[in-house]
């Protein structure tokens, strides 16, 4: 019974959440960019609040990220870093999930060369995966802005997941990281890697 809650009940209430979180993303993103092109939505984000969406095509897996990492925040969503950086900006995106089912449950299928995108107000951008590993909870500098060389000036455009290992407990971490490779305004329409 335990395992079919966790399963299905769960994901139930993920598939909920995901979409009052869609929906208040999609009302967000509607007020439009300000004049400048920026994001209308403000500049540092409240615990909870959506920020972006996160595809990973090759699970067929799609979530709205929001911000924060506290057990609150990411009960049932990804969460972004709140000291990492943002979408586009040199340095590190990085986003916590649970690895249940309706979350990060896949996340160690991800290799070298698979595509990660996000959506943000006014852009899409994909990533690349460059690593795929295993560490310990206290090694903290994965999600550091230059995760690679800690405590160096970051000169890519970085994205990390983070979750749970093995599946069902949580003594390690799994690590995805991806690297920027390309980014197109809204107004080229979808990228060909999530369509």
């Amino acid at each position: 019974m335990f395992a079919a809650y966790e399963v299905y009940g769960k994901a139930y209430q993920v598939n909920a959440d995901q979409d009052r979180l869609n929906a208040q993303l999609d009302q967000q993103w509607a007020a439009g960019p300000t004049p400048d092109g920026k994001s209308a939505a403000p500049a540092e984000p409240l615990p909870g609040q959506a920020v972006a969406r996160l595809y990973i095509p090759k699970l067929d897996k799609k979530w709205v990220v929001v911000e924060g990492v506290d057990p609150d925040d990411i009960k049932l969503a990804p969460g972004h870093y709140p000291d990492s950086q943002m979408p586009d900006e040199v340095g590190n995106f990085a986003i916590a999930g649970h690895r249940m089912p309706s979350i990060f449950w896949d996340l160690d299928k991800l290799k070298n060369g698979d595509t990660i995108v996000l959506e943000t107000q006014t852009d899409w951008y994909v990533y690349s995966v460059k690593k795929n590993f295993i560490t310990l909870p206290t090694q903290v500098s994965v999600v550091s802005s230059n995760p690679e060389n800690p405590g160096q000036k970051a000169t890519a455009k970085m994205l990390t997941l983070t979750t749970c290992n093995p599946k069902w407990d949580n003594y390690e971490r799994l690590i995805v990281w991806a690297e920027q490779t390309k980014a197109q305004p809204h107004s080229a329409g979808k990228p060909p890697e999530v369509q």
